[in-house]
């Protein structure tokens, strides 16, 4: 009797050092898989990403929070980081006209005196004959934080394409590409830059559509960069000031607009029910981008480091965005690289920004991440 309960004590024993055994392989196999899934990204990236996938969004949002809220820049010193210097430097004055039509003029923070080359544009790619593709500029947005950068990069209207391409994950994983998930080898020649697009769909709030795949059920209200087939781009809230016409090509949604009419919109410091993003996110010192469009309609995108989601919105306000939208967030995510195609296909890449952390060839080799790329009219 006694031999026989010691016996049915190490049965159970067993099953349940199996089942101990079995709840461990599976995650253990999925964390593997997505440590190999294919497609550019870092191994944290993967990791963070896959305890984001398995039920510890919340927890990895905390851990983030905390740990970017506390990271406060410094209120006085140099510039962190400005744009190289380009040619044919230009100053858009507030108030007064800039030497060049259509460049809006760059605002400093109020009270600020502005340093040498500080909102001047300069043409940092041209084409063949010389024209203009892609103009930058750097500047302070952060009146209680000094050394705290942005530059934006504006594609004048009527000289450029915008493209929308999937990566291996984003929108879907495993969403089939004709193209690929890197630019594509015949749009490299006409190349001129590269850019990062919004939060992965599960925490966007809104959609991702083009002509070829219905990836993911686009939002009302949400906002939009919307792609027509000419390539030019317009930002707004879907089906309030931008919606579905025979002429667009591509929507990608992320979150509620942050400028609108050229003015930063309320209440980014209380985000009210994850309008931007998780709970305090909005508070965070890191890397943010963003796009909109000026009153000429030409596109652009602002970028920086230890921005919040209110230096975010006043910096792309600041560059002469009207209508205005966020894009992603953190060291790993944000990147803008302005590109010079080469000789046999080959393309060289130079940051927006030197302190940017991507790989200058981020986008010309499969990504995980959905992303844009611009190519020469």
């Amino acid at each position: 009797m006694i031999a026989s309960r010691r016996r049915r004590r190490r049965i159970r024993k067993r099953w349940i050092a199996a089942a101990c055994c079995l709840l461990m392989v599976v995650p253990a196999v999925s964390y593997v898989r997505a440590l190999l899934y294919p497609g550019n990204a870092s191994f944290a990236v993967r990791t963070v990403e896959w305890f984001r996938d398995h039920g510890g969004g919340k927890l990895i949002d905390a851990i983030e929070t905390w740990k970017y809220s506390h990271q406060q820049p410094p209120t006085t010193g140099a510039p962190i980081d400005t744009t190289g210097a380009g040619a044919a430097p230009i100053t858009a004055r507030p108030g007064g006209h800039p030497a060049v039509a259509g460049l809006p003029p760059v605002h400093p923070v109020p009270g600020v005196t502005r340093l040498p080359s500080e909102g001047s544009w300069s043409v940092a790619r041209r084409s063949a004959s010389g024209r203009p593709l892609l103009w930058t500029t750097w500047f302070r947005p952060d009146q209680g934080h000094l050394p705290v950068s942005a530059a934006a990069a504006l594609l004048p209207r009527g000289t450029y394409r915008l493209k929308l391409m999937p990566g291996t994950r984003e929108p879907v994983a495993g969403m089939p590409s004709p193209n690929g998930y890197s630019v594509p080898a015949a749009d490299r020649s006409g190349l001129v830059a590269t850019f990062n697009a919004g939060f992965k769909m599960h925490d966007s709030h809104g959609g991702w559509w083009t002509n070829r795949s219905a990836a993911v059920p686009l939002v009302d209200g949400r906002a939009s960069i919307v792609i027509f087939r000419d390539g030019s781009a317009q930002v707004g809230a879907w089906n309030r000031t931008v919606r579905m016409t025979h002429d667009v090509i591509a929507v990608r949604q992320n979150l509620d607009q942050v400028v609108v009419d050229g003015r930063v919109v309320d209440g980014l410091t209380t985000n009210a029910n994850g309008r931007w993003g998780s709970v305090r996110s909005q508070f965070q010192y890191t890397w943010r981008s963003g796009i909109g469009t000026d009153a000429h309609g030409n596109l652009m995108y602002v970028a920086g480091n230890k921005l919040t989601l209110v230096t975010l919105a006043e910096a792309m306000q600041q560059a002469g965005i009207v209508q205005g939208m966020e894009l992603d967030i953190h060291a790993a995510m944000v990147s803008f690289d302005i590109e010079q195609p080469g000789p046999n296909g080959t393309v060289t890449g130079k940051r927006l920004l030197a302190s940017m952390n991507s790989p200058t060839d981020r986008y010309l080799v499969d990504d995980q991440r959905d992303f844009f790329y611009v190519t020469a009219k």
